[in-house]
């Protein structure tokens, strides 16, 4: 009998949800940065167990929607928890809680989805933080469950798992059983590129950054080793923010090539070829067109 699990992960910016999917998979698939909303739309997770299939959903981190594209993101974090079967609402011990994650927390339906609680960032706070702060949480909801998880040293994601796994549901798989995630390959390639812009990047450039993939396409060297050949398109708001990507003689520039690249070296297990631009694109993150030809629109 095959089982599977439709796995939703909501909270706000920052609290660990993209870390906890790569974690549980195994794979890294989100993107990860300290900077806020570093997932902008949808991301899915597979793991396939014997035979039960978990499928994860990543979604953006909750905040109060400022321009056309985080309207989509908080529109992606609303529709993501209708009609889904299980609920991992992931939240930072070391925060307080505020009227955007209580507000999120309610609208989860609790008469059909299981919901539980993961406490993150444990390893941070004293045993009696940790216990008032899962005191203050049970008042706003009837969780299913409250387990206290650090994503950074693997603690309790086996507690997350039993959970899931004892409410999968009898029903086929949903995906291959190899498969990690349905996104398309030239995603996950340009999340990779992105993610590095973050780590590099001063705090005002990120924001304004999305990636662009004009062309992958494979090749054999004279030695027959294949490579991978990737064409990207940094655009950015700013011609200011476009020196800032470049750097001086092309420094930040590379410096962001080069970290991706080793990644997707990684990731495809291929050596990759990888060649980057930058583009300036003003407001685009106020125009429904460069939204939705970047992939970042509601779907």
């Amino acid at each position: 009998m095959t089982k599977s699990a439709f796995v939703t992960i909501i909270g706000r910016a920052n609290v660990g949800k993209s870390s906890l999917l790569n974690a549980l998979v195994g794979e890294k698939i989100a993107a990860v940065s300290s900077k806020p909303q570093t997932t902008r739309t949808k991301i899915t997770g597979v793991l396939t167990k014997g035979d039960t299939q978990f499928v994860f959903i990543d979604t953006p981190g909750m905040h109060k929607a400022k321009t056309k594209l985080s309207e989509h993101m908080v529109k992606t974090i609303n529709e993501s928890v209708k009609n889904v079967e299980l609920v991992i609402v992931m939240v930072d011990v070391t925060k307080n809680i505020s009227d955007s994650e209580t507000a999120l927390i309610n609208s989860v339906d609790s008469k059909n989805s299981k919901v539980v609680l993961c406490i993150n960032k444990i390893d941070l706070v004293s045993k009696d933080v940790l216990i008032q702060k899962m005191a203050e949480y049970s008042t706003l909801f009837d969780f299913d469950e409250i387990i206290p998880i650090s994503v950074l040293n693997n603690d309790g994601l086996d507690l997350i798992m039993d959970f899931l796994d004892k409410n999968a549901q009898e029903g086929p798989h949903y995906f291959s059983d190899d498969a990690i995630t349905d996104q398309p390959e030239k995603v996950i390639i340009a999340e990779k590129i992105r993610e590095k812009a973050l780590r590099f990047l001063s705090d005002e450039v990120p924001h304004g950054i999305a990636v662009g993939i004009e062309n992958v396409s494979e090749h054999d060297n004279k030695q027959g080793n294949a490579i991978m050949d990737i064409e990207a398109v940094i655009y950015c708001e700013r011609e200011s923010h476009k020196g800032i990507i470049i750097g001086k003689q092309g420094s930040m520039l590379k410096k962001i090539g080069q970290a991706a690249r080793e990644e997707l070296e990684d990731f495809f297990q291929i050596k990759v070829n990888l060649k980057c631009w930058v583009k300036v694109k003003e407001g685009w993150r106020n125009k429904e067109g460069l939204i939705k030809n970047f992939g970042l629109s509601y779907k």
